[in-house]
């Protein structure tokens, strides 16, 4: 199975992948279900957006009312900036705009606001949005973006994947919603903010992959492939926002049914669990199989944090890469063989 390819990506910072609408719709629904004002009088920033394409745009303005929001923002790169493949699209939005202007849609960012109803048609939605270039290109980290990020209460976006680092600490003490690359979880700069309670992971996409439409050459052949989007495996919500899944604990076995039951071949096989060489603590593979009446530390992978119910264990660290602090304890290894990053955990 071919996926894209995200290291590439990054490095070529060709990493602008637009989120499906049912996908923005579903995970936002987690949130509602748990607090159905959530969003109520508050302003909504969509940073790094585009909102003629974006449908992270559309989304929270059809539903403005209904969200009972104060107010929705969002802002777009400049297209030189972004190094369009191909060349960047105008929309008929954007040139048959008054304000069209043909060098500045090149050079400037745009930056569209919702907060009344324009059309007088006696409600709130997507026909009341008004749009004006922005002074500079758009980026996140400009001073321009910066004094809308200081007045919004929730920031909502899928960030580019090379800035990952940049954008959390730029969101600082902000509530958010935001798509990132599961393996973000080990960033020195992310897992201790994942340990203090202060960051979680959303709902989720099913299967932990999804669709997006991209300027990205795609060569999936997944099952499930979707032509003329991309196909991206490994991706996650991030968020400080509370939802119901969160709080469910997870249905277990105990060890020894764990070891005689398992869905998995090689646990009945091995009939036991093993330590690692370099940290006191079994190895756990799956999530499924953690044995719950097991009261000692377990490594598990990162993937767990799906699942992670606070209420039911507690994380302690990770065994990720060889930079050792006193979050990460070193890659994991088994009779001598390094295994994939795991995630220390203890039952509460």
């Amino acid at each position: 199975m071919a996926n894209t390819n995200l290291a590439s990506a990054k490095s070529a910072k060709n990493d602008e992948f637009y989120t499906q609408y049912t996908d923005i719709q579903t995970e936002i629904n987690a949130y509602l279900d748990y607090d159905p004002h959530v969003f109520r009088g508050k302003t909504v920033l969509l940073p790094c957006d585009d909102p003629e394409w974006s449908n992270f745009t559309k989304f929270f303005a059809q539903n403005f009312e209904l969200l009972g929001l104060k107010k929705l923002i969002s802002t777009s790169y400049a297209p030189e900036s972004k190094k369009f493949k191909g060349g960047y699209q105008l929309t008929l939005f954007e040139s048959e705009s008054p304000q069209f202007d043909a060098q500045k849609t090149q050079t400037h960012g745009k930056i569209f606001v919702l907060e009344h109803d324009v059309s007088g048609d006696q409600r709130i939605d997507i026909n009341d949005l008004q749009w004006q270039y922005l002074e500079g290109d758009g980026d996140f980290r400009s001073s321009e973006i910066r004094k809308l990020r200081d007045e919004a209460d929730i920031i909502v976006t899928n960030p580019p994947f090379s800035l990952f680092r940049e954008f959390v600490a730029w969101i600082a003490d902000k509530k958010f919603i935001i798509i990132g690359h599961q393996n973000a979880i080990t960033y020195k700069e992310i897992f201790p903010l994942i340990k203090a309670n202060k960051i979680w992971l959303g709902k989720g996409f099913k299967g932990g992959a999804t669709h997006f439409h991209s300027y990205y050459t795609d060569y999936a052949t997944a099952n499930d492939h979707i032509e003329g989007m991309i196909r991206v495996s490994g991706v996650v919500w991030f968020t400080n926002l509370e939802h119901g899944r969160r709080h469910d604990p997870l249905r277990l076995m105990t060890m020894k049914d764990v070891l005689k039951h398992s869905k998995h071949k090689d646990l009945r096989e091995k009939k036991a669990f093993v330590r690692y060489d370099n940290y006191d603590a079994i190895e756990v593979p799956y999530t499924d199989a953690i044995p719950s009446d097991y009261e000692g530390v377990m490594g598990v992978p990162i993937s767990f944090l799906e699942k992670y119910c606070p209420e039911q264990f507690e994380i302690l660290g990770q065994m990720a890469n060889t930079n050792i602090d006193e979050y990460n304890f070193g890659y994991p290894f088994i009779n001598k063989e390094r295994k994939y990053a795991r995630i220390l955990i203890r039952k509460k």
